[in-house]
């Protein structure tokens, strides 16, 4: 089992930057998916990120186009989604998801989720 907890959500305006964090709890499993998903309203929730934990392997969403980098820092058990050039298209609920015991592999992980960090996005 994981907990994730997700913050860095902020207010800002269009062709803005903002990180977010998703920290995770410590697991035992030695493969593991973390992925960054992001749910506007009246939209269906949609991937944005996600890597293959200490494989290191990382993959977008075909939209983010170069605008978001994720990273992950080992040290503080934390997967940042560093997003640039901010739209109002970008604005809604970003959330983490992790599944354990295996990589990424083509997948998006749905097995453990954090409560979500807003982002608002305006002109």
């Amino acid at each position: 089992q994981v907990h994730l907890t997700e913050s860095g959500g902020a207010s800002v305006q269009a062709g803005g930057s903002l990180r977010l964090s998703c920290t995770y709890s410590p697991y035992k499993d030695d493969k593991s998916c973390v992925a960054w998903f992001r749910q506007a309203p009246g939209k269906d929730r949609e991937g944005v990120a996600k890597i293959s934990l200490y494989l290191g392997s990382i993959s977008y969403g075909d939209f983010v186009k170069g605008r978001f980098a994720l990273s992950p820092d080992y040290a503080k058990n934390t997967v940042y989604l560093d997003m640039s050039n901010l739209k109002e298209e970008d604005t809604a609920m970003y959330f983490c998801a992790a599944d354990l015991g295996k990589w990424c592999a083509g997948q998006w992980p749905r097995s453990y989720w954090g409560q979500g960090t807003q982002v608002t996005v305006s002109s």
